[in-house]
């Protein structure tokens, strides 16, 4: 670290000192809470951050560009739509608070990745962008009432004070919108133009004030230049259909914006560590090294690689190795960084911290994963920029052919302009229909995260499923009771299912829950001093009935060791019962498969789609699994690398891809892949890089996904093709003057109307129940 800061002159590379809240950030131990060094001898760093404020590629373009200018940044990836951003820097030429600060003048506010109050601003931007939105809603209403009257009134039914009155009216309305919920597009263009570059909002912002000042001038003063035509009705609709849309994007981009963020809060903030005078003292996670000695509580979560040197109990390594089931650990056993401490205090020793640990290894493949930009983003970050050059050129040659005619209708054949090429159909044409396609889904179970891997998931030919708590349920199933001689395989799962009440361990509840699919009644033995042996299993006093008179024997369940007998030459994981006297019985687990599975993947490969199995269990038990399902395909013995390389090479082929999967070691596969899912039971992390959100234990739910995901897209299409055919057909007449600037506000909000019709067909009807009938 001291070679890699070494050569850092601040008074050569700081021209002026940073703001103060960014002054943290120039502390070097503060560096790994949101980066990683690549090279610490030539002091090489990688940040990840979140970037507010970004609404399209034009806005991502811009933000690399304007950390790219900072002196000592060397690399830099945006993608707009994860609202992330990668910066590779050098710590001997500048300091995080300058480029921070350098994206701060571009408009762009920087948060650092494990920032846990970004939940919390991007809240308070939701509720002010929906406060602007009622309110250009409410004007709009309100403005569309007093401007009927001027539309419907023959001459000389409508006296001139009173079409007056109306005017003055919608100018006192429409100032609220101007002001207030206009006041992202004003701010945004004001900023684009004092950087001298061209964003989305440009046209947008002229449009409106051109339109506004037209208006006013007409309402001032009737008989001046500008002629006495006012447009605030056009106005108001014009910026209600906008905001919708930013307000419908930014409740999607919530949704999902805060789950890598999930991730990288996944570690404590503390944790108490031994001290050397044997006192425990409470300390920040990023102090911890190699050799602290820390004790870890119930419900904590563990702040590193290391091993039990004190105690035993169970772990919830979900996260990590996609086991849902609790793993009983004892002492001298390892336990993994972002694993739950679930049923007692321990103490570890660390071996392994920071970037060392497999936690961290993760997250930074889904980070890798979620920065790639996928062909159409890429096709956008091209096009973006010459598509708005464009748009304002035709509004300025339009006003400039018409301004030696007549100025008050050159700048209003410039508004109609900018009106018809305002992509507002085409930008509702895609989002509208999957917003609709998302609520019928949702109503069916199925959670949209992603609108747009609805488009991913319609042209996708290969679907690759986790085992583990995805083909599989939670809880194993009871294949085999073997018992000791006279006594009766009910008898013997009654006694293990009395047991077996007291503790989480799955084997212990496949027991209870096979004894509750076989007999309506409780076991009737009562179970007293019930104890759980970590790693081991569990015993108790068992006695029939409630009677003190009745005798209890000390039962033991759990382990072949626990239980002191010899285990059974099988590789299916087996629980075993024993008393005072030896053996009572072992149960033969099995995995249990879902039901609908073999029915989902034969609706799959009915639809021309390949299936395939890829598994961190033994490649014995994925090819069972798999076999039973019906899936050719299958891996087993996977890591995350190995089932990422998988996918790499299926999409290198041309394939595209669906991954289904459960648990954080699937976070990368989940990125990677073209499509996601995750089921809803799985833990908040693998929802991570989900696209969609599967609740409950329904296969049946992906191919009827894909199903409407490629009734989606045709709608889609159709919405396109309209979108473009419209503007194809009114921008040549808007620019030859004859289409005035209320027609165009009206062709554009008919336009949006019939897209947001048609996608509502798909909010109704089959939702693609056919793919697995």
């Amino acid at each position: 670290m001291q070679a890699a800061l070494a050569p850092f002159s601040p008074a050569a590379a700081f021209p002026r000192a940073p703001r103060e809240e960014w002054q943290v950030l120039d502390d070097p131990s503060e560096w790994t809470a949101f980066g990683r060094a690549l090279d610490e001898a030539a002091g090489r760093w990688e940040s990840q951050v979140a970037v507010e404020g970004m609404h399209c590629a034009a806005c991502g373009l811009t933000v690399e560009t304007a950390l790219l200018h900072v002196p000592g940044v060397l690399e830099v990836q945006v993608n707009a739509a994860s609202q992330r951003a990668r910066v590779v820097w050098s710590a001997a030429q500048t300091r995080p608070s300058r480029w921070f600060e350098a994206s701060e003048a571009a408009g762009y506010r920087l948060v650092p990745a494990a920032d846990s109050s970004a939940r919390e601003r991007r809240s308070r931007e939701l509720r002010l962008a929906l406060w602007r939105w009622l309110v250009s809603g409410f004007c709009m209403m309100q403005v569309m009432m007093y401007a009927y009257p001027a539309y419907i009134a023959q001459p000389g039914e409508m006296t001139a004070d009173a079409a007056q009155l109306l005017r003055w009216a919608s100018w006192v309305l429409t100032l609220p919108v101007l002001f207030f919920s206009c006041g992202p597009f004003f701010r945004s263009a004001w900023r684009d133009l004092r950087n001298g570059r061209i964003g989305m909002d440009l046209p947008v912002a002229f449009g409106i004030a051109i339109a506004f000042a037209v208006s006013s001038a007409a309402t001032f003063d009737g008989a001046g230049v500008l002629g006495r035509e006012v447009y605030f009705d056009s106005l108001t609709m014009f910026v209600f259909f906008l905001l919708t849309g930013r307000w419908l994007e930014a409740r999607l981009r919530d949704r999902t914006a805060g789950s890598l963020e999930a991730v990288m809060n996944r570690l404590p903030d503390s944790i108490e560590r031994l001290e050397a005078d044997g006192g425990w003292q409470r300390v920040a996670v990023r102090r911890l090294t190699a050799g602290d000695v820390v004790r870890v509580r119930p419900g904590e979560a563990f702040p590193a690689d290391g091993v039990l040197i004190d105690g035993g109990t169970s772990t919830d390594e979900a996260l990590l190795t996609g086991e849902s089931r609790p793993v009983p650990r004892s002492r001298g056993e390892r336990v993994l960084a972002g694993s739950h401490n679930l049923s007692a205090t321990v103490q570890v020793r660390i071996e392994s911290v920071g970037e060392g640990t497999r936690f961290a290894q993760i997250v930074r493949l889904m980070e890798s994963a979620a920065l790639s930009k996928p062909r159409l983003a890429q096709l956008a970050d091209r096009i973006a920029r010459p598509f708005l050059i464009l748009v304002l050129a035709s509004a300025a040659g339009a006003a400039a052919f018409w301004w030696h005619v007549d100025s008050g209708k050159a700048l209003m054949v410039a508004v109609a302009v900018l009106i018809v090429t305002c992509p507002c159909a085409l930008s509702l044409a895609t989002p509208a229909a999957m917003l609709a396609s998302a609520g019928a889904l949702a109503r069916g179970g199925v959670l949209t995260s992603n609108l747009q891997a609805l488009e991913a998931l319609a042209s996708v030919d290969t679907v690759v499923f986790d085992k583990t708590g995805t083909l599989t349920g939670d809880t194993p199933r009871l294949e085999r009771v073997y018992c000791r001689q006279g006594l009766r395989p009910g008898d013997a799962l009654e006694i293990g299912a009395a047991l077996g009440a007291h503790s989480l361990h799955p084997g212990a509840r496949a027991l209870v829950h096979a004894w509750n699919a076989q007999f309506r009644l409780p076991p009737a033995w009562e179970v007293t001093q019930p104890a759980e042996l970590a790693g081991l299993g569990l015993e108790g006093l068992l006695r029939r009935g409630t009677s003190a008179d009745a005798l209890a024997r000390r039962v033991r369940l759990g382990s072949a060791s626990h239980c002191k007998v010899p285990a059974l030459q099988v590789e299916s994981p087996q629980v075993h019962l024993s008393d005072e006297e030896g053996w009572l019985a072992s149960f033969v687990l099995a995995e249990e498969l879902r039901p609908d599975a073999a029915a989902a993947v034969a609706a799959l490969q009915a639809e021309g789609i390949t299936v395939r199995l890829l598994s961190g269990d033994r490649d014995s038990a994925a090819r069972e699994i798999a076999a039973s399902a019906g899936i050719a395909f299958a891996q087993g013995g996977c890591t995350p690398e190995d089932k990422l390389e998988v996918l790499w090479r299926l999409q290198a082929e041309g394939r595209q891809v669906a991954m289904v999967g459960d648990g954080l070691n699937d976070g990368p596969s989940l990125a990677r892949a073209n499509a996601s899912f995750a089921f809803g039971r799985a833990v908040p992390l693998s929802r991570a890089r989900a696209d969609f959100v599967v609740l409950g234990d329904a296969l049946s739910s992906i191919p009827r996904t894909i199903a409407q995901a490629r009734r989606t897209l045709h709608v889609v299409r159709q919405n396109l093709a309209w979108a473009a055919g419209y503007n194809a057909l009114c921008v040549p007449l808007a620019i030859a003057g004859w289409l005035p600037a209320w027609l165009a506000g009206l062709g554009m909000a008919a336009s949006s109307l019939v897209v947001v019709l048609n996608a509502a067909r798909l909010a109704t009807g089959d939702t693609g129940n056919k793919a697995v009938r």
